[in-house]
C-alpha cells in the first residue's frame, strides 16, 4: 500500500506508543493485554480522529477550502480535534452539534469537549437529535459560499474513504511495531462508532494479509447495522487505495452488547472499567467510546472469549476530555 500518493498534512504525533499493561493482564488472569496509545496523537489532547484528519484536512486544503463544516454529538471528540486542526491550518470551522442525550447536566453542556470547541473558536450551531445532517451541512456550506468563502464538509468522525486512510496507515504502523519487538498479536480490539477506525483497520490488515482478527466493540448501533456500515466503508476505502475486494463480509465483526441504554449514556461496566484502568495502570479512558469498549474487552476476557490467545492489543481511541463532562455521573468509590 502506497499511501504517499494521497494528500496529507502533519497533525499527529506518530507513531503512537504500543505499551504492555502488566497489572491489568495479571488482574484479568487471561492473555497479555497491550494498548495502542492513539490517545497520544497530540492534537487537542489527542484521539483517533487526528489520524483521519491528516488526510481529510489535506483534501480540504487541496480543494481550496477556507472553512471546514462538520458534525458530531454534543460531546464529540471528532469535533474537538477538527476545530483544533482548523486552527492549526488557518481555516474557519463551522460545527453542527447534535443533542443526543436526554436531560444533559450542566457539566455536559459546558465542560469537556464542548469547552474546548469554544476555546478553539469554532462557530457552534446546535440541533435536535435526528436532524438530517447531510442537508443541514449542505445548508451551512451554501451559507459560507454565499458570504464569499469556500466551505468543505468533513463527515462525522471523518468517517469516509478519505479519513479511513488514517487507519489503513495505523494498521501498517501497528504491524511494524509488533514485528520490531517480536510480538505476535492474536487479536486487535477497538471501539467502533462512525465506522472509520474499524473500516480503515480492516482494510489495512487484510491488504497486508496480517492474519490478525479485529473486533469492534460498538458504542451506538445494533450489531447488524454497525457491521454493515463498517463493511460498506471498508469496501469503499479498499477500492480507493486500489485494493478492491480485499475485505470480505466475514472480516467485519462487531460486538454491540455493551452499548447500554444508548449512545453517550454511562453504564456501570464502563464506570468500573474506567476506574480499574485509572487505578491499575494510570490510564484515562472516556465514558462514551473507549470506556465502553474497554468494558467489553474486560468482560469478554472473563468469559473466555479469547481462549488460547497470548496477546491482545486494545486500540485506545482517546476521548478523556469527556470525563469532565460526565463528572457528576461517574462513581469514584
Amino acid at each position: 500500500m502506497h499511501l504517499s500518493r494521497f494528500p496529507r498534512v502533519s497533525l499527529a504525533h506518530l507513531p503512537t506508543p504500543l505499551e504492555h499493561l502488566p497489572r491489568l493482564s495479571k488482574h484479568l488472569g487471561g492473555p497479555e493485554i497491550w494498548v495502542k496509545r492513539d490517545d497520544c496523537t497530540g492534537l487537542a489532547t489527542g484521539g483517533n480522529k487526528t489520524r483521519k484528519l491528516e488526510f481529510s484536512m489535506a483534501a480540504a486544503v487541496e480543494a481550496g477550502a477556507d472553512t471546514i463544516v462538520t458534525v458530531g454529538a454534543y460531546q464529540s471528540n471528532h469535533v474537538r480535534q477538527t476545530a483544533a486542526a482548523a486552527c492549526k491550518l488557518g481555516l474557519g470551522c463551522e460545527v453542527l452539534l447534535e443533542h443526543r442525550v436526554d436531560k444533559p447536566t450542566d457539566d455536559y453542556l459546558q465542560s469537556g469537549n464542548v469547552l474546548l470547541d469554544h476555546l478553539f473558536g469554532a462557530n457552534i450551531r446546535e440541533y435536535p437529535a435526528g436532524t438530517d445532517f447531510d442537508a443541514a451541512m449542505a445548508e451551512v456550506v451554501a451559507e459560507v459560499n454565499a458570504a464569499g468563502g469556500n466551505g468543505y464538509i468533513i463527515p462525522g468522525g471523518a468517517s469516509n474513504k478519505i479519513g479511513a486512510l488514517g487507519y489503513v496507515n495505523c494498521a501498517l504502523e501497528l504491524v511494524n511495531q509488533a514485528n520490531e519487538r517480536g510480538l505476535v498479536i492474536d487479536h486487535l480490539v477497538t471501539a467502533t462508532g462512525s465506522a472509520g477506525t474499524q473500516g480503515g483497520l480492516v482494510v489495512g490488515l487484510q491488504a497486508m494479509n496480517a492474519n490478525i482478527p479485529l473486533l469492534g466493540i460498538g458504542v451506538s448501533a445494533p450489531k447488524d447495522v454497525q457491521e454493515q456500515k463498517v463493511f460498506e466503508l471498508a469496501c469503499e476505502t479498499a477500492e480507493y487505495i486500489g485494493a478492491p475486494g480485499v475485505v470480505e463480509r466475514e472480516d467485519v465483526i462487531a460486538n454491540c452488547d455493551y452499548v447500554g441504554e444508548g449512545y453517550g449514556i454511562p453504564t456501570d461496566a464502563m464506570n468500573d472499567a474506567v476506574l480499574l484502568l485509572a487505578r491499575q495502570e494510570g490510564l484515562l479512558f472516556d465514558p462514551v467510546y473507549s470506556g465502553k469498549a474497554l468494558a467489553g474487552l474486560i468482560d469478554l476476557v472473563g468469559k473466555g472469549h479469547f481462549k488460547g490467545a497470548k496477546n491482545i492489543v486494545f486500540l485506545h481511541t482517546g476521548g478523556s476530555a469527556a470525563l469532565f463532562a460526565y463528572k457528576s455521573q461517574l462513581k469514584m468509590d
